[in-house]
């Protein structure tokens, strides 16, 4: 007996499910096709002759009229029920809108966690796997305000600044989608678990256009970065290389008349060439949240603020190099006051500037506090960032 969450699976969304596990058949093709027959509907009664004469490979042709698409289909969609899992197609009512904007729309979204915050109004904050201290903290910042404002922020679940803007919304309890390069019960990379559970927790989702248990292969990631740029109004870039997964991104917002914007970097670092040359070619460049606030056309910002409400506390937009530390310890207060957000110190250099305040066993206990805190994080080498 099938259940509820099979049942909700409608038959217009198990035709699409059916087309994306057609092989040799991807989106444009499938589009194409759809096009061509009118519908999915028409597309399943079609004969193998006619499937042939629409363009089709043979393989994809044969595995359509023979139903083997519909059953591996059937297959599928069991799994999603048992792992909780929904699915959106062309034919859902919550499938995004401006998804169905870009060239090549998945055929099957699917989804855990909130469908209707899929198709929020937000921005993707986006950048390397390897960023500076100054790019986790600006990435973590403009993530953490635009998200206290009602914005969905949009990433990718990578290492690097995509966690740090997950991280940084789910900090003030904001909404965060994640888009997956595996399949979306495949948490990559791992160390990402916990996040991808304060995700779900906040109200957010975890999305992929993957089959369920697809592995984290290298060429799945540049695939999935048109839906992250294809959900979101603009797309905020934050250190990239100059070959890099982040400019292919970057590529499909502009393709998809999407806003992009950009984080200026020191120029002499070779991670700042991306934003850099993005603001160059005409990319807004941003150094505060109201930066892509102001930028928002107004029947969109009031529309966030009618359904979220816009925080106007100081505390919220606290600068990120001026963090309050009125409730440290006066041997933690003067540490704090040495340590960077935008660039990690290392302890020989506290050590050395501390000379003659504070001992060497004072300063260990105080970082020990301070990181126990959650004020400060320890890099590799013993280098020290303030943490957000």
């Amino acid at each position: 007996m099938e259940t509820t969450l099979l049942k909700s699976v409608s038959e217009g969304t198990r035709q699409w499910m059916a087309l994306s596990q057609t092989p040799s058949l991807g989106p444009s093709r499938a589009k194409k096709l759809l096009q061509h027959f009118g519908d999915t509907e028409h597309i399943f009664r079609a004969s193998l002759t006619e499937l042939e004469a629409a363009g089709l490979p043979a393989a994809a042709a044969q595995s359509i009229a023979l139903g083997k698409s519909l059953e591996l289909a059937e297959a599928e969609v069991e799994k999603c029920t048992a792992a909780g899992v929904q699915l959106l197609s062309p034919a859902s009512e919550e499938y995004p809108q401006q998804l169905l904007e870009i060239y090549d729309p998945p055929m099957v979204l699917y989804v855990k966690g909130s469908l209707e915050v899929v198709g929020k109004t937000g921005v993707a904050v986006i950048g390397t796997r390897h960023p500076t201290p100054y790019g986790l903290g600006m990435a973590e910042r403009l993530a953490c305000d635009l998200a206290a404002r009602g914005l969905i922020i949009f990433s990718g679940m990578a290492r690097g600044v995509d966690s740090a803007a997950h991280r940084g919304t789910v900090n003030v309890k904001g909404q965060t989608v994640a888009v997956f390069g595996t399949g979306v019960d495949v948490i990559y990379p791992r160390e990402n678990a916990k996040l991808a559970e304060q995700i779900l927790a906040n109200g957010g989702a975890l999305v992929s256009e993957f089959p369920m248990g697809t592995s984290p292969a290298p060429h799945n990631f540049p695939i999935r970065n048109r839906i992250i740029s294809g959900l979101a109004y603009g797309v905020l870039v934050v250190e990239a290389g100059e070959y890099s997964g982040t400019r292919i991104t970057a590529r499909c917002a502009l393709e998809q008349g999407r806003e992009v914007y950009a984080v200026p970097g020191n120029v002499t670092n070779k991670l700042a060439w991306g934003p850099n040359t993005l603001i160059k070619q005409g990319a807004k460049l941003v150094a505060t949240w109201e930066d892509v606030w102001e930028e928002l056309p107004t029947d969109i910002r009031l529309r966030v603020e009618a359904e979220h409400g816009v925080a106007t506390q100081e505390s919220t937009t606290a600068s990120l190099f001026d963090q309050p530390v009125t409730d440290l310890k006066p041997h933690e207060r003067k540490i704090f006051a040495l340590i960077r957000a935008d660039e990690s110190v290392h302890i020989d250099t506290l050590v050395e500037k501390l000379e003659g305040q504070l001992s060497s066993s004072e300063i260990f206990a105080a970082l020990f506090e301070l990181e126990m805190a959650g004020k400060i994080r320890q890099l590799a080498g013993k280098n020290y960032v303030r943490s957000f």
